[in-house]
């Protein structure tokens, strides 16, 4: 395979292409992030508030309820997958792209407790599908796999704060094997460290940010039996959390794919009601209910004390409850809130006798993100590079597994729906 002209022509294609997709995923990122900054900062200090106000989370809902509602109804591609039904690396066409970025502006940075994962995927796809056609290049089944892979990860290169795992990411959730996975784990891996390279000198060119996950953990004294003890047990726990949570959203779905209009502004008031409430319950910023949940994982893994048990305890009722109804209504991707939910839950159960922060909060993390996403590789890959201690990840692999396993064996909620016309 590798000695075949054609393959190795489109690996060459594959990295060129990661030059302009990465570029407009660039700005396309930092544009979300900017708004974020002035829609839940600037805007409550311009009002005269510290931080938003109890009430911001109600008026801001209308955004994402009449643009993802209009984009549903009269776009192509319905603004990507419903996110309730997970990840999903294909389907997507340059005629998607409009639908893909209004929904995401429409949504991720007006309080939507969801990611920009999905619809980077998505973008970068259907950005790879655009190029091809735009240099008529030949179309057939296999290239339009690989160049939609490899478009993918070029997009998803950074907000991981690593290019390695937006390429095992698209190669797990592809489902291929073989030789069919040598195939298409080359280009995805190419595309994505070209990818990461430009979203890394735009950054310092621009000094504009858009918004990869780090944390800043301390490293974790050696594990010892209570955080193996209560990694396992807490995983369990998260797993079968997390799949209700997306049973939930499902059936979100199932009721809003035959009347989206009136349907998803009642989810989405149901999502802001969530987040009004965790501020009024604890006094705190509705930021820490809404959004995806990155910032405020990377405020949590800073300092954790000062998150008290109350504030823990409801944002994970409130923040879960709007994640559901995000899940099945709206439209972004299902990893970041799992990951903050995840470790809000290590946090709050870190108290427990021979249990330290840190490998409760990475243990939680990738429990709860394998049992949203079902990609427990991944989310091994994923959260090991984001605690950034090989230390803790004997309970990171075990969150993991033991959370899917959970999850796997609980009865499934029911399939998401396609839309009328599709």
């Amino acid at each position: 395979m590798l000695r075949h002209p054609g393959y190795l022509k489109g690996l060459v294609f594959c990295a060129l292409l990661g030059i302009p997709v990465s570029l407009i995923a660039f700005w396309f990122l930092a544009g979300i992030h900017q708004l974020e900054h002035i829609i839940w900062v600037s805007w409550p200090h311009d009002l005269g508030h510290h931080d938003a106000p109890w009430w911001w989370a109600l008026p801001m809902a209308m955004v994402p309820a009449v643009g993802t509602t209009l984009v549903v109804l009269y776009l192509p591609g319905r603004g990507g997958h419903v996110p309730a039904g997970g990840l999903h690396a294909g389907g997507a066409s340059a005629s998607w792209i409009p639908g893909v970025v209004l929904a995401a502006a429409c949504c991720l940075p007006w309080g939507v407790v969801l990611g920009p994962e999905a619809p980077l995927i998505a973008l970068g796809g259907g950005l790879a599908l655009l190029f091809r056609n735009l240099l008529r290049l030949p179309s057939t089944p296999a290239s339009t796999m690989l160049l939609a892979a490899a478009g993918s990860a070029s997009a998803i290169s950074a907000i991981f704060g690593n290019p390695l795992v937006g390429g095992i990411l698209l190669m797990e959730v592809s489902g291929v094997g073989g030789t069919q996975l040598l195939a298409l784990m080359l280009p995805a891996l190419l595309a994505s460290g070209v990818g990461s390279i430009v979203f890394t000198g735009f950054g310092r060119w621009t000094g504009l940010q858009t918004g990869s996950l780090t944390l800043d953990l301390p490293k974790p004294p050696r594990l010892d039996t209570g955080d193996v003890v209560w990694s396992v047990l807490m995983a369990a726990a998260i797993g079968v959390a997390v799949h209700y949570i997306l049973a939930l959203g499902r059936h979100v779905a199932v009721r809003v794919a035959p009347r989206p209009l009136p349907m998803i502004a009642v989810f989405t008031a149901g999502m802001a009601l969530c987040i009004t409430l965790y501020a009024l319950a604890t006094g705190r910023s509705p930021a820490d209910a809404a959004l995806s949940g990155q910032n405020a994982l990377a405020q949590l893994a800073k300092d954790p004390h000062a998150w008290p048990v109350g504030a823990l305890v409801a944002v994970l009722a409130f923040k879960g409850l709007a994640y559901a109804f995000s899940l099945g209504s709206l439209r972004g991707g299902p990893i970041f809130p799992s990951l903050f939910l995840g470790g809000a839950a290590g946090v709050l159960l870190a108290p427990l006798p021979g249990f330290g922060v840190v490998p409760a909060m990475a243990a939680g993390m990738a429990a709860a993100a394998s049992a949203a996403l079902r990609l427990p590789v991944s989310s091994v890959v994923l959260v090991t590079l984001l605690v950034g201690h090989a230390e803790a990840l004997p309970v990171i692999i075990l969150g993991a597994v033991v959370a899917l396993i959970v999850a796997e064996l609980l009865p499934p909620g029911p399939p998401v729906p396609p839309f009328p016309g599709e």
